[in-house]
């Protein structure tokens, strides 16, 4: 990890003042010390090299990825093709020789990993005369390298090799075959075990006793955690695998629970910070909106209204999470958050992630408030206010008046994309940003519009991607969170079903005889595909689907396009493409049209997914639906059934049955339960979709934990932190902990804490 590397301790220091504090963080510690000056640079030039580290620290914390047990055969079937490998497998056989199109060599090995299935992998080595006398029959080795493929089989070609059955060491042999060799991420001609010769002497060489513990003393008797000094010799240098494991839950431990100070601490400044109160009038346009609701709130929706209204209402910065279902009624919440802050003489901006979405939100809010969105104007409500929409596609004039009307506080809602951000927008008096569809945006734009503000606004945070309690917990851990789970009446259920062509060829052409008897009913459909056109590289991984390896014939709005024109059961039908790389102008004026009633089928990519809300649509057919993961296409089929029509969705997939990427469509098949689908899918995809920058399911910016797994911890470390800063909000009475923050919050992950 190198200097992405977490940190999970901090150079030595103490004290219990803040200017102690400092001139210990000041003060040159073991854990900076550079590598060379402790290993030599022999040894140091490799890992500065390769892996980006240069300080004692960096290398401690550059912890194991996993441990081979010596007496134990890696299971070769299991060996992952085209990734670097560390296996230990036994020699089957050896033979070298001459190559016909060139001079020299070639060493084949086969080895073994002495399975019932007598798993074999080919491993060819060019020249390699240490090979051919070293790597007998019957020998055991350790083997480092890419997995490619020969022949048709796997085979590993110049690897790295460690001889075990030679290997200088314990003179007991029994203790010997219990010690675990620990994996270590490298890169470039490192190998693991040179990391770990690296390692263990470090750790040999540094006082690791002199090191400060970011645990309360009070926190590891409790829970039996090892001391810091322990926890690195232990995970670094295991005489049994027991050490690791309880190594291993020490630094879990300790990440949750710096984490957990982290956000705890954020919470705390938070509640420091000097708002601007915005209590509710009972004679304002808020009143004015209620009384002219068509409809009655849920509970839900009353029970978040009243928590909002309150937290308005206090002088330092509201900062909620509002989650709910696609249909729960979370704009109408926001909505009326709004007008309360427009009732104190303040303002709103709507963040939304595309100029679609804005567009939507804009005109779904005007057409809600009626009389009331067109205060100063002819026909306007006496005490009403005035929305605006302001996008970078907007002409020059509209953009100049909606930014005058933000400026003067003319405007009382400003609903906007980024366009928002950029220098020359002003407010008058920005009381409340809403955010939707938060995990689109950063820090950086959430920032950017905090500053525009006189004083830290209030802040909603809204998305309609259900966020499981440990998620909730750990990225938005300095958010306070409310749930809308109660859907209003007149939503209709959603039936889900996999359309499996593979099995059923013949329902290709039902398909769009479905579509038509919809069609033929009053009613419209969606046609979701996974890329735009023939030269589109096609959906990536992004949102947990399947690499996307064929994109070339993965459905495209383009092709389906065409086909849908000269499908003979769509004859007649009125039918448009809707995609991002479109002109916004035409964008927007197609999905008026089909707002409108005047498209019959639509043509889209995933830019319908949020915002666009079109009562009548009841259709929805999904190509290639395997492409997509399960809380995109929880989202997708959100579209439908939005107007007391029963919706229904239709997931395609030239998949066979049984293949892995159709457990996804299966879940979705299943239920509707967003809460149920956020739990499978992160089961499904791991944390680094959700948790870092990386969106596939291989990398976490988590390194020990896992919120799957894990969420006992993380309420305990977030408890121990809570009642850490209540009593100690800045720290000072626990240097360590509050340095092993300073320390984690590097760039990439203040990033990531940032998300909330």
């Amino acid at each position: 990890m190198g200097r992405r590397q977490m940190a999970l301790s901090e150079p030595a220091g103490g004290g219990r003042t803040a200017e102690a504090g400092r001139s210990e963080v000041e003060r040159p510690a073991e854990l900076d010390v550079s590598l060379e000056r402790r290993i030599g640079k022999r040894s140091a030039g490799p890992i500065e090299k390769y892996l980006d580290l240069h300080t004692v620290g960096e290398l401690l914390n550059h912890f194991p990825r996993r441990y081979l047990n010596r007496g134990e055969l890696t299971p070769i079937a299991q060996l992952p093709f085209d990734e670097e490998v560390t296996l230990i497998a036994r020699v089957l056989s050896s033979n070298t020789r001459q190559m016909r199109a060139r001079k020299g060599s070639i060493t084949e090995v086969v080895v073994t990993d002495d399975s019932a299935r007598q798993g074999m992998l080919t491993i060819s080595f060019f020249n390699g005369w240490a090979a051919k006398s070293e790597l007998l029959p019957g020998r055991r080795a350790l083997f480092s390298g890419k997995v490619n493929r020969y022949r048709n089989a796997l085979s590993l070609t110049n690897p790295n090799y460690l001889l075990l059955d030679e290997e200088e060491g314990d003179a007991d042999e029994e203790a010997q075959a219990l010690r675990p060799i620990p994996v270590y991420p490298v890169s470039g001609k490192l190998t693991s075990w040179k990391v770990a010769q690296v390692t263990a002497s470090l750790v040999e060489l540094v006082d690791l006793a002199q090191l400060p513990d970011p645990l309360p003393g009070e926190v590891m008797a409790r829970d039996r955690l090892l001391p810091i000094a322990d926890a690195y010799r232990l995970i670094h240098a295991p005489a049994v695998p027991a050490d690791w494991q309880r190594a291993r839950d020490r630094f879990r431990y300790q990440e949750a629970l710096v984490l957990q100070a982290a956000l705890a601490r954020r919470r705390a400044q938070a509640a420091l910070e000097e708002a601007t109160a915005r209590r509710a009038v009972p004679d304002g346009v808020l009143a004015a909106f209620d009384a002219r609701l068509p409809f009655t709130l849920t509970a839900g929706q009353r029970d978040v209204g009243d928590t909002l209204a309150e937290e308005l209402a206090r002088n330092h910065p509201m900062n909620r999470l509002l989650q709910g279902e696609v249909g729960s009624g979370k704009t109408i919440v926001a909505l009326r958050a709004m007008l309360q802050v427009i009732d104190a003489g303040g303002q709103a901006a709507l963040l939304a992630p595309t100029e679609v979405l804005a567009a939507q939100h804009y005109q779904s809010i005007r057409r809600t408030l009626g009389p009331l969105a067109e205060g100063g104007m002819l026909g306007g409500a006496e005490n009403g206010t005035r929305v605006v929409l302001l996008t970078g596609s907007m002409t020059a004039a509209a953009r100049k008046q909606a930014m005058l009307d933000a400026a003067s506080g003319e405007a009382g809602i400003v609903i906007g994309t980024h366009a928002l951000l950029s220098d020359n927008v002003q407010f008058f008096d920005l009381g409340l940003i809403v955010v939707d569809e938060q995990h689109r945006f950063g820090v950086e734009q959430r920032d950017a519009l905090r500053a525009k503000a006189r004083k830290p606004p209030h802040l909603l945070v809204m998305t309609a991607t259900p966020i499981p309690r440990t998620v909730a917990m750990t990225v938005f851990g300095d958010l306070e969170t409310s749930t809308l789970s109660e859907l209003p009446a007149g939503r209709a259920p959603i039936s889900t079903h996999v359309v499996g062509l593979a099995e059923h060829p013949a329902w290709a052409d039902r398909l769009w005889q479905r579509a038509r008897e919809e069609i033929d009913a009053g009613h419209q459909v969606y046609v979701v595909c996974p890329k735009i056109g023939a030269d589109d590289a096609g959906m990536s991984d992004d949102d947990g689907a399947a690499p996307a390896e064929d994109a070339a014939e993965l459905a495209s709005v383009t092709a389906m396009l065409e086909q849908l024109q000269q499908e003979p059961s769509l004859a007649g039908v009125r039918i448009a493409p809707l995609h991002g790389k479109l002109d916004p102008a035409e964008k927007s004026a197609t999905m008026a049209a089909f707002a409108a009633g005047e498209l019959d089928l639509l043509v889209s990519t995933t830019v319908i997914e949020v915002g666009v809300d079109v009562p009548n649509a009841t259709l929805m057919v999904i190509a290639d639906a395997d492409r997509f993961g399960i809380s995109q296409l929880h989202q997708l089929r959100g579209r439908v059934g939005r107007g007391g029509l029963p919706g229904m969705c239709l997931l395609v997939t030239n998949l066979e049955a049984g293949h892995p990427s159709r457990v996804r469509l299966d879940a979705v098949q299943s239920t509707t339960d967003g809460f149920v689908l956020s739990q499978e899918d992160l089961k499904l995809r791991r944390e680094g979709d959700i948790l870092g920058a990386s969106q596939s399911g291989g990398r976490s910016a988590l390194r020990f934990l896992r919120v799957v797994e894990h969420e006992d911890l993380i309420s305990r470390a977030r408890r121990d932190a809570q009642a850490i800063v209540e009593t100690d909000p800045e720290l000072l009475e626990h240097p360590a902990l509050a340095r092993a923050i300073d320390l984690y919050l590097n760039p990439e992950k203040e990033a990531f804490l940032e998300r909330g």
